[in-house]
């Protein structure tokens, strides 16, 4: 059972809840390998301390609204059947339909699925956008697939979770392995068995099918934003900075040429494929050129080559996990050496790390506001297909940064009243807002 809430580290002014029922874990969940969901648990009972008398509901916090697995069968190039698992788990639709990425990895798991579900509840609350959080995915390797395949199984799981989602139930977006084709054939299946073009069924569409500018950076650009918001709150400064990355992707890629565009130098960059290093920095554009013609940072000409592990030691003041979940863990905290800890990708540190960084002064900018950039763009791009008006870059970019600057406000702020950390601040953000919808609306029946 995970029903104990555990203290956060910092002091508390806020008074404890009175008691609350506890309830068993959900009978599809093995309590001994929780997986990713138990790591977003702990960060509930992290929170709850603080959530008053909507504390009453917290339970709703720790269940997933709906989860969806389904068969994904295809025919094969070769003339086999393949059958290959699916998910869309919305774990809260409280304040808006449900909002979340979908990923193709051969690793993907119900409990990845619904804590990334649950994570994006959060995440949408936490910037303010109309949202509740969702999430899919399919176990599959999509390099493993030919062009064919990968459109059939694309068009297969949609039409199999097609009962779900919807532009004013759950809207699928871009995740690992996703990008805007795969969008597009999400698009095009459910218009064509709902028998009219729904263009705000999904987005990171193609800008041609009603896709927004910006879009492709603006996860980026959010950490970026929110990294430079909270470098002036402890003194740091961008211009000369440090920076070591890991992921180089349409995060890590487009975050690092925005910090070296700012003056930060670019030292470290680790991927799948390897590492390299520049103590003088390394020319980022170039890098990025490397990175679209090879898949990824290994053989790049323009540093020396860095093991993962020494990667994690490497000297710098600003780190960004971009890749996948747990990369920061007991093992490798205690080698950073960053003052600041970024998080573009989605729940890059483990509790545990967390503890470790906090004891150390490291300031973590947590994945919950820092990588919201993405979706709230997908807010614009869905505001936009229903409008049929489309904006300039400028005007979204403008858009993007005021309301990462105003959330990062907020959550700074009640960092600082209750003495915690900036992920505890941002669940007590958007848990409030959460709470407070679900409590307006009652239950029915």
């Amino acid at each position: 059972m995970a029903t104990a809430s555990k203290a956060t580290k910092a002091g508390s002014t806020a008074s404890a809840p009175s008691a609350i029922p506890t309830h068993a874990l959900p009978s599809y969940l093995d309590p001994n390998h929780l997986g990713p969901w138990g790591i977003y648990l702990q960060q509930v009972d992290r929170v709850t301390p603080y959530l008053g008398p909507l504390s009453r509901w917290v339970e709703t916090l720790k269940r997933p609204k709906r989860a969806l697995i389904v068969d994904v069968p295809i025919e094969m190039d070769n003339g086999t059947i393949a059958h290959f698992e699916g998910y869309r788990v919305q774990h809260n639709v409280s304040r808006g339909p449900g909002k979340g990425g979908v990923r193709f990895h051969q690793d993907v798991t119900l409990s990845e699925v619904m804590a990334l579900s649950a994570w994006m509840s959060v995440k949408n609350a936490a910037v303010n956008v109309p949202y509740g959080g969702a999430k899919g995915g399919i176990r599959v390797d999509p390099r493993t697939l030919s062009q064919g395949e990968l459109e059939r199984v694309t068009r297969r799981y949609t039409s199999e979770i097609g009962i779900i989602i919807g532009p004013t139930k759950d809207i699928p977006a871009p995740d690992v392995n996703t990008n805007e084709k795969v969008m597009a054939w999400m698009m095009d299946t459910y218009s064509m068995n709902e028998g009219a073009t729904a263009t705000g069924v999904v987005t990171g569409k193609p800008i041609a099918l009603g896709g927004s500018l910006g879009r492709r950076e603006a996860t980026g650009r959010g950490v970026f934003t929110v990294g430079a918001e909270a470098a002036k709150q402890i003194g740091l400064q961008i211009e000369g900075a440090r920076v070591a990355v890991q992921g180089f992707g349409n995060v890590g890629g487009i975050a690092g040429k925005l910090f070296a565009e700012a003056g930060a130098l670019i030292v470290a960059v680790q991927d799948h494929t390897g590492g390299v290093a520049n103590d003088k920095g390394l020319n980022v554009p170039k890098l990025l050129e490397h990175v679209a013609k090879t898949g990824g940072v290994a053989g790049f000409k323009g540093g020396e080559p860095l093991s993962l592990n020494d990667f994690w030691s490497y000297k710098c003041d600003i780190l960004i996990p971009a890749a996948l979940e747990g990369q920061i863990t007991k093992a490798n905290a205690p080698k950073i050496k960053a003052k600041m800890v970024i998080e573009g990708a989605n729940g890059p540190t483990t509790p545990e790390a967390d503890d470790i960084l906090q004891d150390k002064g490291v300031l973590v900018v947590p994945d919950v506001i820092a990588n919201a950039g993405g979706v709230t763009v997908s807010y614009f791009e869905w505001v936009q297909d229903f409008s049929s008006f489309f904006w300039s870059e400028d005007e979204i970019n403008q858009r993007l940064v005021k309301i990462m600057k105003d959330a990062f406000e907020g959550v700074w702020n009640t960092a600082q009243q209750h003495k915690v950390s900036l992920r505890t601040a941002t669940f007590i953000v958007a848990c409030t807002r959460i709470l407070t919808a679900r409590d307006l609306r009652g239950l029915y029946p």
